[in-house]
């Protein structure tokens, strides 16, 4: 078996990643970590499709420690960078212990070479703490990961209560909550906790989330006169009392006034040490982040132009805990069918522009869109319908946010892109099946020629 060329190795991965199979690792840091991770993931799984395995070769342990050690870390929140490069110098010295048996393994070099530019990237040092890939189990009841970490081995401990072993199964040591997102800007476009994407009339006080633990109501207003369309101007937030860790909490933003703090004038909620409910403002008078650690919810709010902007992240099992009287939840069931703009997923622009005679055509829309979002997804159609709807350069700043929120928050990044039905793209985007199977075929092609 001759030895891998690295330099030879990362060219021909780096024009893999552009077909398709792995994540590119020039993006910014955030979306940098989410694709990267994929990338170590994805083409671990692709390589093991079409290499033989090496049965010294442990480097699917090393990465799988890695995901559970990162999976439930935020990037937006306080210390994600330290856990992080923590966890990252644990991945290296697991790939070192390894070294030897994957000489010639394309998974393990595509993995060296990933954690090589992670820590580039996030700047970490590769001398300090790692992170533990078996850690002891802390219970803290107002953190919300570490509680569902905690009941769920204390419910297999149980479990197996009677099974007289001692071997360790890794795979029990973290549980990933499943997450959900929901999204809404613009005239306004809502994306759906199941990923539906609409664009809803909506005017007046509507509920987006309504549980046993959160609720999130908005109000939008008429943008033009003429048209249906409408654009957020406020939203409430109310986090519920949840005992021992924090009372109820009520967060308020209006247009021009987006504060750092509750209604009541505090700016956490928690007793003594408990940290379980905080605000981040991150532009003062134009983006927040609300952080509920007790329930794993993250929401971020933002003012472009006149109007609001709002992405939440919760806890799926968390966002079901509802009953029949809270069942109007535009996040969760979407929009009416009579206040629905779109047309089961098309977006038809207006037929006439009700903005000021200085307004968008189609072209010029189209243009200052492009000048933000590269992609032609849902994201850019909605920035052409907002801006000739209204005339206002702004809606472009607030899809591209949008957008931006989606990608820091969503916990599926292959769900990211939805692109209108019916469209050019959508339907290039349908047929790329072939187009991955093909990348995966010549990826297996370069890992026999280099074995």
């Amino acid at each position: 078996m001759r030895p891998i060329n690295k330099k030879y190795l990362q060219t021909h991965l780096q024009a893999a990643s552009q077909c398709g199979c792995c994540g590119t690792m020039s993006a910014p840091s955030i979306i940098f970590f989410l694709q990267s991770l994929v990338f170590l993931i994805t083409c671990g799984r692709l390589f093991r499709q079409c290499q033989v395995a090496t049965p010294q070769c442990r480097i699917q342990k090393c990465t799988t420690d890695f995901v559970s050690l990162t999976s439930h870390l935020t990037p937006s929140v306080d210390g994600f960078d330290t856990e992080f490069c923590k966890a990252l110098r644990a991945y290296s010295a697991c790939t070192q212990r390894t070294a030897k048996s994957c000489r010639g393994n394309l998974v393990f070099h595509s993995a060296v070479l990933g954690i090589s530019d992670l820590m580039s990237q996030r700047n970490c040092s590769r001398d300090g703490p790692t992170s533990s890939t078996d850690p002891e189990v802390h219970h803290e009841p107002c953190n919300y990961h570490s509680r569902t970490q905690h009941a769920h081995t204390h419910s297999h401990a149980h479990t197996h209560s009677h099974a007289h072993t001692h071997s360790h199964n890794p795979g029990h040591s973290h549980v990933r909550p499943a997450y959900l997102f929901c999204g809404l800007f613009g005239d306004p476009h809502l994306r759906t906790f199941k990923d539906s994407f609409q664009t809803c009339k909506v005017e007046g006080a509507w509920p987006l989330i309504d549980n046993d633990y959160l609720s999130v109501q908005v109000t939008n207003v008429p943008v033009v006169i003429g048209s249906s369309a409408t654009a957020t101007n406020k939203i409430t937030i109310i986090f519920k009392p949840y005992e021992g860790c924090t009372d109820q909490r009520v967060y308020q933003a209006v247009t021009d006034d987006l504060p750092a703090a509750f209604v009541d004038g505090t700016v956490n909620g928690g007793t003594g040490k408990v940290r379980a409910l905080w605000i981040s403002e991150r532009s003062p008078g134009r983006h927040v982040e609300l952080h509920a650690g007790y329930i794993g919810v993250t929401v971020i709010v933002r003012q472009l132009g006149r109007y609001l902007t709002l992405a939440v992240r919760i806890p799926e099992e968390l966002a079901q805990a509802y009953d029949a009287t809270q069942d109007l939840q535009l996040c969760l069931n979407g929009c009416p069918s009579g206040e629905r703009i779109d047309r089961g997923g098309h977006l038809p622009l207006p037929l006439q522009s009700y903005a000021a005679p200085q307004g968008f055509g189609v072209e010029g829309a189209r243009e200052r869109c492009r000048e933000q979002l590269e992609v032609q997804d849902i994201y850019f159609h909605s920035c052409v319908f907002d801006l000739l709807t209204t005339g206002d350069a702004n809606f472009t700043a607030a899809a591209y946010s949008a957008q931006k929120d989606m990608e820091s928050l969503h916990p599926h990044r292959d769900k990211w892109r939805i692109y209108p039905r019916g469209s050019a793209t959508a339907a290039s985007h349908s047929d790329s099946h072939p187009i991955k199977r093909l990348a995966l075929l010549l990826l297996c092609a370069l890992s026999s020629a280099l074995i």
